[in-house]
């Protein structure tokens, strides 16, 4: 696998489903070696689980190592001016990481992460092996942009026998820039159902911790802070919520607009009841879902056109039997059923956002049925052995492709 984004230690909040992508393949019995840059962060055993790690460096000088880990872009919508200098080595360096590691090890798969630059290196590196590529959101937007990341895309598709993509649209998305639709198919991501599961002994420890009384209603929201995460109208509904005056929302995550939002906190009248958490490592977040009488997803397509695929808060909320309060933009309309499995509210609107806050809020029981039904999808639909067995099926064809056209 090759991937320019990977948890740099246990818990970390980048990348976060390439841990489970990587180690839930290796428990169905196959060897996984993984190609990604080195970062100053990075704290990995060499092998884990049946993983094996292989941090590749390029960065001549310390100030150059933003080749990904979600820091070459700045606020999710443009590349930053050292992210320009820092790809062609980057590059480079991963072209001949990819070639040396599959060259030693016999791979019989290359697994591209994120079409560009991840499937760029993976199909430059083992050019004669069946590669597989994974589209996770920024990669399309990138390459709908960016005019030499569009011609890369291309490339990519080109040769790809196979390629996943965790919601419809970004696979369609996919298809307009090259792919061919008979390579293209839905795998959305899965969610550790153990860790995120309900915690009822822990809800109020951590409540006490935050501060937050058992009377007052605690609504969280997770994700890096960029306008694809649209975490600006879940602030604009605060002041909406005039007969919850002990409502109290925490934000988890950190970005470029933190700033930006929390002086939209405080304009707005509700800076002291908009608090922002920073990184959380899984195991926090799973403690902060607890914790939370409503979890809220106000995802949305910016106006670059960015949009998530399928945020992994999303899954997790579920997974944790938290009421779920959502948009459908991106791959989220295709997970939670409106009404069934959380709420769904048009993007771009605080007082719709409210108006489903307040509605769970002066209604328990509807809380607790979206939360058992939300468990029981991603018991049912989402777990990391199934996605795992979509993939195995996707090396399968692959391999069945690539032998057909010899």
């Amino acid at each position: 696998m090759v991937t320019t984004s990977y948890p740099r230690f246990p818990g970390d909040s980048v990348g976060t489903f390439m841990d489970p992508i990587a180690k839930s393949v290796a428990a169905r019995g196959h060897a996984v070696h993984i190609v990604a840059p080195w970062h100053p962060l990075v704290a990995r055993n060499a092998s884990e689980d049946g993983v094996h790690f292989h941090f590749f460096r390029y960065a001549p000088v310390p100030s150059l190592n933003i080749f990904g880990y979600a820091e070459a872009m700045r606020a999710d919508v443009s590349v930053r001016a050292a992210a320009y200098v820092a790809a062609p080595l980057a590059v480079a360096a991963g072209v001949r990481a990819a070639r040396k590691i599959a060259r030693r090890h016999g791979a019989t798969i290359v697994h591209g992460h994120w079409v560009v630059p991840g499937g760029f290196i993976a199909a430059a590196g083992a050019p004669g092996i069946p590669l597989v590529v994974s589209l996770h959101g920024s990669d399309v937007y990138v390459a709908e942009t960016f005019a030499p990341a569009a011609w890369a895309a291309r490339r990519v598709f080109s040769h790809a026998a196979v390629v996943t993509a965790c919601s419809a649209d970004l696979g369609q998305r996919a298809v307009a820039l090259g792919a061919d639709p008979d390579h293209v198919e839905v795998i959305p991501y899965g969610v550790d159902v153990e860790r995120f599961g309900p915690r009822p002994s822990m809800r109020a420890s951590q409540r006490a911790r935050l501060d937050v009384t058992e009377d007052a209603l605690l609504v969280f929201a997770a994700g890096r802070l960029v306008r694809k995460k649209g975490f600006e109208y879940l602030i604009d509904a605060v002041p909406l919520l005039r007969t919850l005056r002990r409502a109290v929302v925490v934000i988890a995550g950190d970005g470029d607009l933190r700033d930006e939002l929390a002086a939209r906190a405080r304009s707005a009248g509700a800076g002291d009841r908009v608090r922002f958490a920073g990184n959380l490592t899984q195991d926090e977040v799973a403690v902060h879902l607890a914790a939370a009488d409503i979890v809220v997803v106000p995802s949305v397509r910016d106006d670059s056109g960015n949009v998530d695929g399928l945020p992994n808060v999303v899954l997790e909320a579920l997974a944790a039997g938290a009421p779920l309060i959502a948009t459908a933009a991106g791959g989220i309309g295709a997970v939670v059923e409106d009404r069934r499995s959380g709420i769904l509210v048009p993007e771009r609107d605080p007082n719709a956002i409210a108006a489903a806050i307040s509605q769970l809020a002066d209604d328990p029981s509807a809380r607790a049925r979206l939360g058992e039904a939300g468990r029981l999808l991603v018991a049912t639909r989402f777990g990391w052995d199934r996605v795992a067995e979509r993939l195995e099926a996707a090396y399968e064809r692959a391999l069945a492709r690539k032998s057909a056209d010899r």
